[in-house]
């Protein structure tokens, strides 16, 4: 169960460790998916003829394309979540009411209530 705003109290808050999980997968996702479309399009066929006939031999390029965009969006996704978390110790939480972020520590189960 997600807490409240430390700032607002507004019950609407993201963790910030799933969101960046999910940030770098996609974003590796859809880099490897253009850097593949960049390395294999060809300029001087349309679309349709450069979809419907992929050569083989453009293959590696494609893989190489892919590779490089996938590291290229997984490092922008980092560099983005690093400059959001907040510093400390706990989860990382996202209001997305007033935007504050914070850190949440977990209550252990050998303190006192």
């Amino acid at each position: 169960m997600s807490p409240p705003c430390l700032r607002c109290a507004a019950p609407c808050t993201l963790n910030l460790e799933t969101a960046q999980r999910i940030g770098t997968v996609g974003s590796s996702l859809v880099g490897g998916a253009i850097g593949a479309w960049r390395a294999s399009s060809q300029l001087t066929s349309p679309l349709t003829v450069a979809t419907s006939r992929f050569p083989l031999a453009k293959l590696p390029a494609a893989v190489m394309g892919a590779v490089s965009g996938s590291q290229a969006g997984s490092r922008a996704a980092e560099l983005f979540f690093t400059q959001k978390l907040p510093p400390g110790e706990g989860t990382p939480w996202l209001c997305v009411s007033c935007g504050h972020t914070f850190r949440h520590l977990p209550r252990s189960f050998t303190a006192p209530r």
